[in-house]
């Protein structure tokens, strides 16, 4: 019976190990919103849903792949993800229009629409988000009133794309200049490319943000990187 015993165990073992080798926080993560493309050079992409009960099981999927819009040029690593580059890949620069490959956590709710769940943050006039790297506040969403009219950053209270939106907990080194303000926005019919961020129809950006109310995280990767993530994603 003891014997027994010790073959379960090894064999339930792989489980939590395999959640601890994954990057966080995708090794924790219940919930995750996968968007991937073909290629880095693409600004079209795919994005599909998927949660699980706990770290470590398999992921199902909550319903189809639906189209999704990247970035103008594309994708590229993020610098906190460059080690998972292979050679000739980019990696992710301040004001390359490029979307950063990774995996982030989902962030509050935002628009300029008025507030409709508890946390959102309603751009007013104002408020922007610093892309200046010689700012203290670079890469935050902040007031004008605080960071003057001469820092370099996106007026979002001007951006009708902005309506909807989620913040994507983007880390980042303005040393590095390794880009700033990644959202999911509201994806505007005359779109065909993004500043660097995730953009979708605003009804699904909505339900994005009921659906990472709880928590969730978010993957953008090509499709040709899937496989370094083996056993982490679906």
């Amino acid at each position: 019976m003891r014997a027994l015993s010790l073959i379960i165990l090894v064999s339930l073992a792989p489980l939590p190990a395999l959640a601890q080798s994954c990057p966080q926080p995708l090794a924790s993560a219940k919930r995750l919103v996968l968007v991937t493309a073909d290629g880095f050079a693409t600004n079209s992409a795919s994005m599909r849903l998927y949660e699980r009960g706990a770290s470590g099981e398999p992921w199902r999927a909550l319903g189809a792949a639906e189209p999704a819009l990247i970035g103008r040029s594309g994708m590229a690593w993020s610098y906190f993800f460059r080690a998972f580059s292979r050679k000739g890949e980019p990696v992710k620069a301040e004001g390359d229009r490029r979307v950063p490959a990774g995996v982030y956590r989902i962030g509050k709710s935002f628009g300029t629409l008025p507030p409709n769940r508890a946390g959102y943050l309603h751009l007013t006039e104002g408020m922007t988000c610093v892309s200046d790297v010689d700012s203290p506040a670079y890469n935050t969403v902040t007031s004008r009133a605080k960071v003057g009219w001469k820092t370099r950053g996106e007026n979002m209270w001007r951006v009708p794309e902005y309506a909807r939106g989620l913040l994507i907990d983007y880390p980042t080194s303005a040393k590095a200049r390794a880009g700033s303000c990644i959202f999911i926005h509201v994806r505007l019919p005359k779109n065909t490319g993004t500043g660097g961020c995730v953009a979708l129809p605003q009804a699904r950006v909505e339900a994005l943000q009921d659906f990472s109310a709880d928590g969730a995280v978010l993957a953008v990767l090509p499709r040709q990187a899937l496989g370094r993530f083996k056993g982490c994603l679906p």
